[in-house]
C-alpha cells in the first residue's frame, strides 16, 4: 500500500471544514475523517502544520491529564508526542497521585513530520493552503466558508480553530507588526465577519521567549535535568518512546538580569500602554515578575532543546516583549548564558477572542448553529487545552451530523470537561489555563485512569479502534486480576514476615491480614510486595500503578463517588433552554441578566456561573416543580 493513498476529487459538500491547523486544528480534522466524515483542513501555511509555537513540551500539570484524556478517547496528541519525545518525566511524585503528570519535551521538526504524515494519510481528510474570510451561511446555519483566494467551500459545519491569528499584532519593544506568529501572516477579515455574525470579540496577548544558539551556550556550569528512565509515553496504547532521550538545563536570572530588564521598562509595550489585551497570568512575561516581584532574587530559566539536530534552545521562564537590545542585555547577565546568540528574538502578539459564554457546552455558537469554536478563539492558552477542545467540538459536531446525543461528559468524568464548563458557564477575561485545583473531584480524574474514565465514551463514538479497545480491555481485566491476588494473599505477623517488612520500613500487621492491608501504609510501594507476590513481575507499569492508588486511596476514593452522587441529581436536572427567567418569580435582576446570557443546560451548571446563589436555585427549583419538570 503506497504511504500516500490517492485522494478522491473534492467532494461538492463537507460534512465539516476545520480552518486552522494548530493543535485543536490537527485533533478535530482527524477525529471528523476517521469518524468516516467527509473533512476539509483549511490552513494559511501548509508548512506549519503541526507546529509547536511557543515551548517545545506537551503536556505538565493538569495538561498531562488532558493528553491522556484525547489518547483515552482515541485522539491523537499522546500517540504523536510518544513519537517526538525527547525527555519524559513524571511530575510531582512526591505528592498524590491525582497531581502527578506527564511532561515530555519535543523535537520540533519530528512533531511536525508525524503530525503531517498522519494528516495527509488519513481517509475522508482533504487539506488546503488558504485564508478563511468569512463564514458562509444559509437558512440560519453555518454554511461553509470562502477565502482570500476566492474559493468558497460548502458544509454542513464550520469549525474555527484560529489560534493567534486573529487580527494577530507582534510587539517587540515599540515596534509592533501584523502577524499570527512571528513569519507567518495574521488573518484580518475573519474578525468582522464574525462580529457581523453577532459574535462579541474581545483582545488577549500572550508572549514567547527569545530563541537562542545552542553552540554558544555554556553548559559546563548550568544544572542539568534529566528525563525519567525509562521513560513512560503518554498514550496509553503507543509502542511506546521511540527517540534518544536528551537532559535539559537549568540557570536563574539575577540582580544584573533584573536591572537591565528595568532599564527598559520605559520601552515596553507592555508598560507604555501600547498592548492592550490581557496577559496570561500564571506565565507572565519576565518584566512583569520583575515589576511585581521586585524582592525576588532570581527567576528560574529552564533550558529546553528543540530538537536532537536542533541549533536553537528555548530558555522557558524568560518570554519578553522588550526591545532587542534590552534581550541581548538580559540574555548577557544570565550564567552560561554570557555569549548566547539570539537566533529569534522573544515577542508578545495579541489577538481576538471570542468570550466563550457565547458557546454551547457542545462548543457550538449560540448566534450561528453550526458553527463550532476551538482553542485560543475561546480564550485558552496551552497546546493542550487547544487539542482537548478541537477533539470535543469535532466530536460534538459529527454527533449533531448523525444526529446522535451530544458528547457531554460531567466534570467528575474528565479534565476535558471541567474547561469546557468553565468556560462556557464563567466565561473568561484572560487567557484560560487548566489547573488540578479547578477540579473538585480531581482524585476520580488522575492521569493513570484517564482510560478507564473515557476509552468507552469513545468506543462507542467510533474513535477508538479495535487495537486500542483490545489494549486498553486487557489492562482492566490485568488490574482487577492483580487487586484480586492482592487480596487473596494473607500475611501473619510470624518472624520471617517481620524481618521482610522490616527491610521496607512497613509495620508488621498484630493479626493475620490481606496483602492489600500492608499495601496501604503509605511508605510501601507495591513493588515491594513482590516477596509476598511472586506474581508482580509479569505486570505493566500502568497495571502496578492504578492497582496501587485504588487499594492505598480507596477510602478516599469512595468518600468522592459519594460527594457525585450527591450532586448528580443537579447535574441531570435539565433546564428548557427557551427558559423565560424573567418570569420566573424570587430572581433577582443579576441573576436573570446572568442566566438569560449562559442559558444553562442544568441546575448544575446554573449553579457554578458566578452571582448564582443557592437563594436563586432554589427558585428554579420551585419553577420546575410548577412546570412539572421536576
Amino acid at each position: 500500500m503506497p504511504a500516500h493513498p490517492q485522494k478522491a476529487p473534492l467532494p461538492e459538500r463537507f460534512a465539516l471544514i476545520v480552518v486552522g491547523a494548530g493543535h485543536a486544528g490537527c485533533e478535530a480534522a482527524m477525529a471528523s475523517a476517521r469518524l468516516g466524515l467527509p473533512t476539509l483542513l483549511l490552513t494559511i501555511n501548509v508548512d506549519r502544520i503541526g507546529h509547536l509555537s511557543c515551548n517545545p513540551a506537551i503536556g505538565g500539570l493538569a495538561k498531562g491529564h488532558i493528553v491522556k484524556e484525547i489518547d483515552a478517547l482515541g485522539g491523537r496528541m499522546g500517540l504523536w508526542a510518544d513519537q517526538a519525545g525527547i525527555q519524559f518525566r513524571i511530575l510531582n511524585t512526591r505528592k498524590g497521585p491525582a497531581v502527578r503528570a506527564t511532561r515530555a519535551q519535543i523535537d520540533r521538526r519530528e512533531y511536525m513530520r508525524v503530525v503531517q504524515r498522519d494528516l495527509f494519510a488519513q481517509d475522508n481528510l482533504w487539506i488546503l493552503q488558504d485564508m478563511a474570510e468569512a463564514v458562509l451561511v444559509k437558512n440560519g446555519r453555518a454554511a461553509g466558508v470562502a477565502t482570500s483566494l476566492g474559493q468558497r467551500f460548502a458544509s454542513h459545519a464550520v469549525l474555527l480553530t484560529t489560534g493567534t491569528f486573529l487580527q494577530g499584532l507582534i510587539h517587540v519593544g515599540l515596534m509592533n507588526y501584523s502577524g499570527g506568529r512571528m513569519g507567518d501572516p495574521a488573518s484580518v477579515g475573519l474578525s468582522k465577519n464574525l462580529a457581523d455574525l453577532g459574535l462579541e470579540l474581545g483582545r488577549l496577548k500572550t508572549g514567547t521567549t527569545p530563541r537562542l544558539l545552542k553552540g554558544s551556550i555554556d553548559f559546563s556550569g548550568l544544572e542539568p535535568q534529566p528525563g525519567d528512565n525509562p521513560p513512560l509515553p503518554f498514550s496509553f496504547h503507543s509502542p511506546g518512546v521511540v527517540l534518544p532521550q536528551v537532559d535539559c538545563h537549568i540557570t536563574y536570572t539575577n540582580e544584573r538580569t533584573h536591572a537591565a530588564i528595568r532599564e527598559g521598562f520605559e520601552r515596553s509595550p507592555m508598560f507604555t500602554g501600547i498592548i492592550k489585551g490581557t496577559g496570561a497570568r500564571y506565565c507572565p512575561s519576565i518584566e512583569d515578575k520583575v515589576a511585581r516581584f521586585p524582592d525576588k532574587e532570581r527567576h528560574q530559566v529552564f533550558i529546553e532543546p528543540e530538537g536532537l539536530d536542533s541549533p536553537e534552545v528555548y530558555p522557558s521562564g524568560i518570554p519578553t516583549s522588550l526591545p532587542l537590545d534590552i534581550q541581548k542585555r538580559m540574555i548577557a547577565s544570565i550564567p552560561g548564558l554570557e555569549q548566547a546568540q539570539i537566533v529569534r528574538p522573544g515577542y508578545a502578539i495579541e489577538y481576538d477572542f471570542v468570550p466563550p459564554m457565547q458557546l454551547q457546552p457542545t462548543l457550538e455558537t449560540k448566534v450561528l448553529p453550526g458553527l463550532y469554536l476551538a482553542g485560543q478563539i475561546n480564550g485558552t492558552s496551552g497546546y493542550e487545552e487547544a487539542a482537548g477542545q478541537g477533539l470535543w467540538a469535532a466530536l460534538n459536531a459529527c454527533c449533531a451530523l448523525r444526529g446522535q446525543e451530544p458528547f457531554l461528559p460531567g466534570r467528575d468524568q474528565a479534565y476535558l470537561a471541567v474547561m469546557v464548563d468553565d468556560l462556557v458557564t464563567k466565561g473568561t477575561n484572560e487567557p484560560y489555563r487548566m489547573f488540578t485545583s479547578r477540579a473538585e473531584h480531581r482524585l476520580l480524574l488522575r492521569e493513570g485512569n484517564a482510560d478507564a474514565r473515557l476509552t468507552q465514551a469513545g468506543r462507542e463514538l467510533g474513535l477508538v479502534d479495535d487495537a486500542q479497545w483490545a489494549t486498553f480491555s486487557a489492562k482492566q481485566t490485568d488490574i482487577s486480576e492483580l487487586m484480586l491476588i492482592l487480596e487473596s494473599y494473607i500475611i501473619r505477623p510470624d518472624a520471617a514476615t517481620r524481618d521482610i517488612l522490616a527491610t521496607m520500613a512497613a509495620t508488621a500487621p498484630g493479626k493475620a491480614v490481606p496483602l492489600t492491608a500492608i499495601l496501604r501504609q503509605p511508605e510501601v510501594a507495591i513493588e515491594a510486595l513482590a516477596p509476598f507476590c511472586p506474581e508482580l513481575p509479569k505486570y505493566a507499569e500502568g497495571v502496578l500503578r492504578e492497582a496501587e492508588t485504588r487499594i492505598k486511596y480507596e477510602g478516599y476514593l469512595k468518600r468522592q463517588e459519594e460527594l457525585v452522587l450527591r450532586s448528580r441529581r443537579q447535574e441531570e436536572t435539565a433546564l428548557p433552554y427557551d427558559t423565560e427567567y424573567a418570569a420566573i418569580p424570587g430572581l433577582s435582576r443579576e441573576a436573570v441578566e446572568k442566566l438569560s446570557r449562559v442559558r444553562p443546560l442544568t441546575l448544575g451548571q446554573a449553579s457554578r456561573i458566578s452571582g448564582i446563589t443557592p437563594a436563586a436555585i432554589s427558585c428554579l427549583e420551585i419553577h420546575l416543580k410548577k412546570m412539572h419538570l421536576l
